[in-house]
């Protein structure tokens, strides 16, 4: 039987104060540690994917690249990069833009909350989405992106919603260095 995957969990400050198996720790709504990652294209576009309809919560939704969590003993950027090759098949130079933090309940029980470290990085090789994961990719400059969330507000993860009202502007700069970096 695999082993079920455990979650860091932390106080209001971020200092790990045990560990929780993932699913339980999301239907009790207890705070833990996550990152999220922004990949950025040559044309300095945000990499986003739809996650999978048989995810546990926002399964069909629009969200940003990749996100997860650090599992107990491994550094917050080693899950990152972890997760992002085991979701969309590539490996980034991650740049830690910020941290953010947020807690929401969705209709199935499940919830989020939160200490978020959000990372950019540029793009640089070929992605593979695993199928379980993710069912289709897209590009959008972060200026579009929040046009569409606007528009068509349920198409998108509530994360993504809160990084767009609350980091719009250092997501951006980052985007900026990361789209440099590849030209």
């Amino acid at each position: 039987m695999p082993h079920a995957e455990e979650v860091i969990l932390v106080d209001a400050r971020n200092r790990r104060i045990g560990a929780g198996e993932k699913l339980a720790v999301h239907r009790a709504g207890l705070l833990h540690r996550a990152f999220s990652i922004f990949l950025v294209d040559r044309q300095g576009a945000i990499v986003l994917q739809k996650r999978h309809p048989g995810k546990y919560h926002s399964g069909g939704l629009w969200a940003n690249t990749c996100c997860g969590h650090p599992r107990p003993g491994e550094a917050t950027i080693a899950g990152a990069r972890r997760r992002l090759f085991e979701e969309v098949g590539v490996r980034a130079d991650l740049a830690r833009v910020c941290q953010a933090a947020y807690a929401v309940r969705f209709e199935n029980g499940f919830s989020e909350n939160e200490i978020v470290n959000l990372y950019v990085g540029p793009l640089a090789g070929e992605l593979r989405p695993h199928p379980d994961e993710v069912i289709d990719l897209a590009a959008m400059t972060l200026d579009e992106l929040a046009r569409a969330a606007e528009r068509h507000p349920d198409a998108y993860a509530y994360w993504l919603h809160h990084y767009l009202r609350h980091h719009r502007p250092a997501l951006a700069r980052a985007a900026d260095r990361a789209r440099a970096a590849l030209n």
